[in-house]
């Protein structure tokens, strides 16, 4: 198993000019130290890190303790996972998949538990959710009367009924690399944004019928998004009074 970081973005929201958004500090650190702390806490030793905007600003924070992956053109997050691929080692059979602006707060329990579940149960692919009393603005999970997985719908395509689902996508996945190689390509770019989402990767692989599964986590809280200044500002707060 192989950690891929996707911090390529420019973070528009957040309005990062100088540093890349994921090099903000919480509590004296960059938001991405922690998520790097999580994966080695984890036992994932080797680490790729996709990087785009003011890359700079995050290499020199690492260093050589990571392998680094250039996505000079900034084509949304499956793109940026087809850069990572490239320099995906042969032997490598599966792939943690997770962003670096929003895992800041995950104990290091709940991701082991995704990846024991993702190898013992033989998935391609398999993501972690989470439930958030607030999921405005996040991609809400699909499943059927029994329960199972269909896919994931973004805040803006969601129907009235779907808006009031609390279950979400964290962004937190699990591949197997063959499976992955195989099937990124199929993901067609959004026509709205222009962009290739890897969210859209979890319908196609139900279509296709490959072993997809997920695991639910009902503690929102370890879930942070940090996409503005606003919510910036929440998580740097939680951070120093961090008890978990």
């Amino acid at each position: 198993m192989m950690a891929v970081v996707l911090a390529a973005g420019k973070g528009s929201r957040i309005n990062a000019r100088n540093i890349n958004k994921v090099m903000y500090p919480l509590a004296g650190k960059p938001m991405i130290g922690y998520t790097i702390d999580l994966l080695n806490n984890v036992g994932l030793e080797k680490i790729l890190l996709v990087v785009g905007f003011k890359k700079d600003s995050i290499i020199k924070y690492f260093g050589k303790k990571l392998i680094y992956v250039d996505q000079r053109r900034r084509l949304g997050t499956a793109h940026a996972l087809k850069c990572a691929l490239k320099e995906i080692p042969l032997k490598t059979k599966n792939i943690f998949v997770c962003y670096s602006d929003d895992t800041a707060f995950y104990p290091s329990g709940v991701i082991k538990r995704l990846l024991k579940y993702h190898l013992l149960n033989k998935k391609d692919l398999s993501i972690l959710t989470v439930v958030k009393k607030n999921p405005f603005g996040l991609g809400r999970i699909i499943r059927d009367e029994k329960g199972k997985l269909k896919g994931i719908i973004e805040e803006k395509s969601t129907t009235a009924t779907q808006k009031k689902i609390k279950e979400i996508n964290t962004g937190c996945y699990c591949f197997k690399v063959e499976f992955i190689k195989k099937y990124l390509r199929l993901i067609k770019k959004d026509p709205i944004k222009k962009e290739y989402y890897l969210t859209d990767i979890v319908s196609l692989a139900i279509k296709k019928n490959k072993k997809v599964g997920s695991l639910k986590v009902s503690k929102g809280e370890y879930f942070q998004g940090i996409n503005t200044k606003d919510q910036l500002k929440k998580a740097e707060s939680l951070m120093k009074t961090r008890v978990y």
